[in-house]
C-alpha cells in the first residue's frame, strides 16, 4: 500500500538559547494509504505540535516530512497555501465553520475556490452529506446546529475535495457521548467505504479505540505504538488503557 505520510528525524525547538524547549526529539513514522491512525499523549508531549508541523500550521527546526512523496518543510508561502488546498483536510476540536454561510455553503467552499462547476460541487455535497447524515441540516446556519451535526458538516468540509491526508485535531473534544460515537462511526465509515486517509489526535481512548494504529508520544520522542490488528474494538480500547498507565496516566482521565 502506498505511503502517503513520511515523517523523519522530526524536531521541534521553542524559545531562544537562554530559554530553549524541545517540543519533538528526532520523531519518525509512517501512515500508509487508507490508514486511519492516531497520535496520543499527556498534556505537553509534543502531539499537538507534531500535527501542526504535518499540517503546515507550524515550521520544523530540522528533519523531513513528505506527504504523497512531496517534502513540505521547504515550501514558501504561497506553496503551501496552495497545498493545503489540494492535499490536506482538515477537522478542529471547535468545528471552524463560518457562522454567516449554511452548512451546504460551508462544505462547497472549498470546491468554489478550486473552480469546480456548481453542478459537480453540488452533487458532491449530496453525496458526502448522505454519508455523513448530515442531508436534513444543509440548508441550517452554525447557531441551528448541535455539536454533532457541527462536526458532522466539518467532517464533510474535510474530505470535500479528496484530500491525500485528513488531520484531525481532538474532533471529538467538545461532543457528549452519544455525538461522538455518531461523529467516529461517520469517521470509520469514511476510512473503509471511501479509503479515506485519516490522522487523529486525541485525548481520549474511546475515540482512539477506531483507529487501526495509535501513537504515543511521550517529552516529545515516540514512546510505543499499538497495532489493532484483529482485536475487536473493545479489546483494542484495553490495550489503550494499559498503556496510558505505562505512560503514567489516570485511566479515568485517559490521558
Amino acid at each position: 500500500m502506498a505511503e502517503i505520510l513520511k515523517v523523519s528525524n522530526l524536531e521541534k525547538y521553542y524559545g531562544n538559547k537562554d530559554s530553549l524547549t524541545k517540543a519533538l526529539d528526532q520523531v519518525s513514522f509512517s501512515v500508509a494509504e487508507g490508514e486511519f491512525a492516531g497520535i496520543m499523549g499527556s498534556s505537553g508531549s509534543g502531539k499537538t505540535t507534531l500535527l501542526n508541523c504535518i499540517s503546515t500550521l507550524d515550521s520544523v527546526t530540522s528533519g523531513s516530512i513528505m506527504i504523497r512523496g512531496q517534502e513540505i518543510t521547504g515550501l514558501k508561502s504561497r506553496q503551501l497555501a496552495k497545498f493545503r488546498g489540494s492535499a490536506l483536510g482538515f477537522m478542529f476540536q471547535d468545528y471552524n465553520l463560518l457562522d454567516t454561510l449554511t452548512g451546504f455553503e460551508n462544505i462547497i467552499l472549498p470546491l468554489t475556490i478550486h473552480g469546480i462547476p456548481a453542478a459537480v460541487a453540488t452533487a458532491k455535497v449530496e453525496a458526502v452529506a448522505d454519508r455523513l447524515e448530515i442531508r436534513d441540516v444543509l440548508a441550517h446556519y452554525p447557531y441551528e446546529m448541535s455539536g454533532g451535526q457541527k462536526q458532522r458538516v466539518a467532517a464533510a468540509r474535510a474530505i470535500i475535495t479528496d484530500p491525500a491526508l485528513i488531520l484531525a485535531d481532538e474532533p471529538t473534544g467538545a461532543l457528549d457521548s452519544k455525538s461522538a460515537r455518531r461523529l467516529m462511526e461517520s469517521l470509520d465509515r469514511l476510512n473503509r467505504n471511501l479509503g479515506a486517509t485519516i490522522l487523529m489526535v486525541t485525548h481520549d481512548a474511546f475515540t482512539a479505540s477506531y483507529c487501526q494504529r495509535i501513537l504515543f508520544i511521550k517529552d516529545g520522542k515516540l514512546f510505543n505504538e499499538l497495532i489493532r490488528g484483529e482485536d475487536t474494538r473493545k479489546e483494542f480500547f484495553s490495550k489503550i488503557i494499559d498503556v496510558v498507565t505505562l505512560l503514567g496516566g489516570d485511566a479515568a482521565n485517559v490521558l
